[in-house]
């Protein structure tokens, strides 16, 4: 586990975010867990963009893995939570899940990459980024 918390990211589940039996879409939970991630690097006061413009980098998963558990549907207030569980040189491995109140609804595991953003080969991460995180397990 890092040196930084867990950080928690409230969703909304919408119409459109449910298939035709009027549960989540299961890639939806994919997506509401990008956001956590993103909404979880703009609370450590990084900008993405800027990140691009300024130092050449960005981020891409390399590696998703998925545990689903139960279903969420139309109206649900969730919550995203995301924790670093390992960090490498140019890896950020997160545990995820998607909770309602107390009840696990979906867990994964997410590789992240820091790449070039002009070769999309492997960067190191930024140094803002890496003082910021502690894990206690370095690659």
């Amino acid at each position: 586990m890092s040196g930084v918390q867990e950080f928690r990211w409230p969703v909304r589940v919408y119409y459109e975010d449910t298939d035709s039996g009027g549960v989540v879409y299961h890639a939806n939970y994919v997506k509401f867990m990008e956001r956590g991630r993103t909404e979880w690097v703009r609370s450590l006061g990084i900008d993405q963009s800027e990140l691009r413009r300024d130092l050449g980098v960005l981020f891409v998963v390399r590696a998703l893995a998925l545990q689903y558990r139960r279903p969420a549907s139309i109206d649900d207030a969730l919550e995203v939570v995301t924790e670093v569980e390992k960090m490498g040189h140019s890896l950020i491995k997160f545990k995820q899940k998607i909770v309602r109140g107390d009840e696990l609804l979906v867990q994964a595991t997410v590789e992240v990459v820091c790449v070039e953003a002009e070769k999309f080969r492997p960067a190191q991460l930024p140094a803002v980024l890496r003082n910021l995180i502690k894990p206690t397990e370095l690659e």
